[in-house]
């Protein structure tokens, strides 16, 4: 069973953000950046299901210089290895452009499974993962919370509004995590230590045989600001709920003016 797992370093979700000077885009030269949370769930369902059913776990992301310690994060949690796609005309696509190119490097690469997370946490950017299954013409089943594979057929539970639903499909299909698929592990002194000898292999869109234009964005970002900050809140008091309460209602009437 050979498994790709999609994986993007981001901005930790702890940290405060700066907006750069462009306006355009996120500051995050001294930003702590690891990998997205959601595609730490996709390496431990890989390496859970390489457990079970043998084969190798290859790490693939688009990213730059830094996006090497997102890769050895996963190879420190047990994957065989690692591929970076690195290319400074890739900076600005969108998910639609990263989808190409992701399919475009899958290609190329022995595959029975591919895993990704649902989204980023930096840009909740739901498209290349589906992106990626759409390129290959593969199937795509998304927010999965469990899977079992039986005779080169996926079985998996996915999250939807409402309730659940069990879907089947023939490998090779693309997947993409929700919370409760599993826990991820964290990476231990030994594979820590296996991951910095290991290497990662490094391609261009020229190895992937992309032109720029190929990936042009098709949406274009115009300004990023902070949402306006919040009024504090306000304490009702009164001697009584009923008091307390009178005086909201009243509050909500005349005030706010939304009763």
């Amino acid at each position: 069973m050979d498994i790709i797992v999609l994986i993007k370093q981001v901005p930790a979700t702890e940290i405060m953000i700066s907006i750069a000077d462009d306006k355009k885009s996120v500051n995050t030269d001294n930003a702590k950046l690891v990998m997205n949370p959601y595609d730490e769930l996709a390496v431990e369902e890989a390496l859970q299901i390489k457990k079970t059913h043998g084969g190798s776990v290859t790490i693939l992301s688009l990213g730059t210089d830094k996006a090497v310690e997102a890769i050895r994060t996963g190879l420190a949690m047990g994957a065989d290895n690692g591929i970076l796609i690195n290319d400074p005309a890739a900076k600005d696509c969108d998910g639609i452009g990263t989808a190409k190119i992701l399919a475009a490097a899958i290609k190329t690469i022995p595959h029975d499974l591919i895993i990704a997370g649902q989204r980023a946490v930096d840009d909740d950017n739901y498209t290349a993962g589906p992106g990626v299954a759409e390129f290959l013409n593969i199937p795509h089943i998304s927010f999965v919370i469990k899977q079992e594979i039986k005779d080169k057929t996926i079985r998996c539970t996915q999250t939807i509004d409402g309730g659940t639903a069990v879907v089947e499909a023939p490998l090779p299909v693309l997947l993409t995590t929700q919370r409760g698929l599993n826990e991820p592990r964290y990476a231990s002194l030994p594979g820590i230590m296996k991951a910095k000898k290991k290497k990662i292999e490094t391609k261009t869109l020229a190895d992937l045989g992309l032109d720029p234009a190929e990936i042009a964005p098709k949406t274009k970002i115009l300004e990023i600001k902070f949402p306006p900050q919040r009024k504090a809140g306000r304490m009702i008091e009164g001697d009584s709920a009923q008091s307390k309460a009178a005086q909201l209602v009243k509050a909500l009437r005349e005030e706010a003016k939304v009763i």
